[in-house]
């Protein structure tokens, strides 16, 4: 696996041999384009939950993000994303404003701390397909109710396809939702003075891959 575009194109992630589920290029490439047409990346504040790989969160650095906070529960998988966070600390295109961390935590704890000095700009969930939909639920709940997100705060959540939709929380919605094989991507936002327009999205989208 390799970030896909930005200024740490090219750059191999080191991805474990078990027990992560990679986020496909092909989806990856789409989540990304839509996310750049929105305007949601330059110089964001990125969370990224069931980190894996790391990929996701990578990316966003790559393509404008300037923090990261990575949060995976396998010690190894976490060490793995050290390593490649390590990595691009050393390519000539990272710069002393940008920063990245990762957390061995168990997503859902992290998010029922709240334990954040500023809200994201931008969330990645990416459980794995087994996480069960009352969990993703909750997990949302958390996040929608604490201190790691705003009024401008985007959720990405990637879910099996034969996934019940989740459920967001009291003033939040699914503005955004795609299918890529296997793999449904939501954006889930905060409603912006009760009532959202959703054609902001729709007139905004990316290539749907």
């Amino acid at each position: 696996m390799r970030v896909i575009a930005g200024r740490f194109k090219g750059m191999a992630l080191a991805t474990p041999k078990t027990g992560t589920r990679p986020t496909t290029d092909r989806t990856k490439e789409a989540v990304f384009s839509r996310l750049e047409s929105w305007g949601v990346l330059d110089d964001a504040r990125v969370l990224d939950l069931f980190a894996g790989t790391g990929a996701l969160g990578i990316e966003a650095l790559s393509r404008g993000a300037r923090e990261l906070v990575a949060v995976e529960s396998s010690k190894p998988a976490a060490a793995l994303i050290v390593k490649t966070l390590a990595q691009l600390k050393r390519n000539r295109s990272w710069s002393s404003d940008i920063s990245a961390c990762v957390l061995i935590r168990k997503a859902e704890a992290f998010a029922a701390s709240g334990a954040a000095a500023h809200p994201f700009d931008l969330i990645f969930i990416d459980p794995p397909y087994a996480f069960e939909t009352a969990a993703c639920d909750s997990l949302l709940a958390d996040l929608a109710s604490g201190g790691l997100t705003g009024e401008g705060t985007v959720i990405v959540l990637e879910r099996s396809a034969r996934s019940d939709d989740p459920t967001p929380p009291a003033g939040w919605e699914i503005t955004d939702h795609h299918d890529y094989g296997e793999t449904a991507v939501f954006a889930i936002e905060p409603v912006v003075n009760g009532d959202r327009d959703d054609e902001d999205r729709e007139d905004h989208e990316g290539p749907a891959l």
